[in-house]
């Protein structure tokens, strides 16, 4: 067993917890969490989807992510609530600070989910589990909601564990406990085994999380190449990453923008990304960085997000390399679930002017340097005659302005984070 211990937070059903918490301090008299009740997205703009519901709604079937109008015909006497980002980012944020008060290699992965590394503090305990109950208990008593803890000497078992009977419990998912815990789940169970992949699964006959665990892993590759190894290794308990607490400062460049319409094919997506692509990579050519990690995010039309990274072979501000790597990732993050926002982010900087040493396994080398000169015209360009001065034959036949009409793409860089 690795001598680390991470624990995975999630909040339990957080878009609603917070809600409910806000209207009982506003003087409303009925929690909530305690009726059939959801938080819906607001019909009037594109589609009203179910973003959150309450256990009491469970019980008519509702389930996140369906149509609103749907969840209504289920239970007519349903309670909507409409959802409040800026109150769900003021909840995450004095979430996330007391946590980090206990324990300061926190990682956020999302507005409502954290990794500790239990590790550094564990001798202020009595075991892993007393201090998860601890912490568990006294966020309930502080701020009103619960939250699951996942405990385990692996990263990803951690999140897996958190994920096991909900609310408000603590559950231990060690690397000798995959057995008789993780295998006999349903391989949908797995965490970033999206619908695609699960449909794949099961055509080769795995069913189960110890199906593909036993599985040889070169089959899997071959039908879903190296996102395949990936969910291999984590049926396996296989993870090697580590709690990454992110700086005040420096933290990345990033790039994300809302679609005017949710995206449901790879085409469509990838032309988003070379759009983020050249955003992101000009920040890094101003700022004269080369990033060596990127990073693609992913929030469905039910708002769930996921984000996948990977290194570059060589650093690079090159418009072509972060698109094709961030292309790369999408394809194997992507469940084939309709996209609602794309984002890209870089991180991993070095100087622009500083020598790079590179790869045995890089031959892109002459190309990349003629991409370089193709970015720094364009950026010429750009700058003395206007943004959309000069586009990209395949963004041609959808703009900019076309295809980022419903929000203008956000920006995150070190000099505003």
């Amino acid at each position: 067993m690795s001598d680390t211990l991470f624990f995975h937070i999630d909040v339990n059903s957080a878009f609603l917890s917070w809600s409910a918490l806000s209207l009982l301090e506003q003087g409303q008299s009925t929690d909530i969490r305690t009726i059939p009740s959801i938080i819906g997205g607001d019909i009037s703009k594109r589609h009203g989807v179910v973003l959150a519901k309450s256990i009491p709604a469970k019980a008519y079937g509702i389930t996140t992510g369906e149509p609103v109008v749907n969840a209504f015909r289920k239970c007519p006497t349903l309670v909507s609530v409409p959802p409040d980002h800026r109150l769900y980012a003021e909840r995450s944020q004095i979430l996330m600070s007391y946590l980090a008060s206990i324990c300061p290699e926190l990682e956020q992965v999302s507005i409502d989910e954290c990794y500790l590394n239990f590790t550094p503090i564990a001798g202020e305990y009595a075991s892993p589990e007393e201090a998860a109950h601890i912490i568990k208990d006294e966020v309930h008593r502080r701020f009103g909601f619960t939250v699951n803890v996942g405990i385990s000497n692996r990263k990803v078992l951690a999140k897996m564990a958190s994920d096991f009977q909900k609310p408000d419990r603590v559950h231990t998912l060690y690397s000798h406990e995959i057995k008789e815990k993780l295998w006999p789940l349903p391989i949908s169970s797995l965490f970033l085994c999206g619908r695609s992949s699960v449909n794949i699964l099961h055509n080769l006959g795995i069913l189960t999380i110890g199906d593909l665990a036993a599985s040889e892993p070169a089959i899997i590759e071959g039908h879903l190449k190296s996102h395949g190894r990936t969910l291999w290794n984590y049926a396996n308990g296989i993870d090697d990453s580590v709690v990454v607490p992110e700086p005040a400062q420096a933290k990345g460049i990033g790039h994300s923008t809302t679609v005017a319409h949710d995206i449901t094919e790879y085409e469509e997506a990838c032309r988003i990304l070379l759009q983020l692509s050249e955003a992101v990579s000009k920040r890094l050519r101003e700022q004269s960085f080369c990033a060596g990690q990127v990073c693609t995010e992913i929030k469905y039309s039910t708002f769930k997000s996921v984000s996948h990274q990977g290194l570059l072979i060589t650093p690079s501000a090159s418009t072509e390399v972060i698109y094709r790597k961030a292309c790369e990732l999408f394809r194997d993050l992507w469940d084939e679930s309709p996209v609602r926002l794309l984002g890209i982010r870089v991180t991993k900087f070095t100087p622009a002017s500083e020598p790079v040493q590179l790869s045995l396994f890089d031959y892109s080398a002459p190309v990349n340097e003629k991409h370089q000169k193709l970015d720094r015209a364009l950026d010429s360009i750009r700058q003395k005659y206007g943004r959309d001065a000069v586009l990209r034959g395949s963004l041609y036949q959808s703009t900019p302005r076309d295809t980022l009409s419903s929000a203008e793409a956000t920006d995150h860089s070190p000099s505003n984070e």
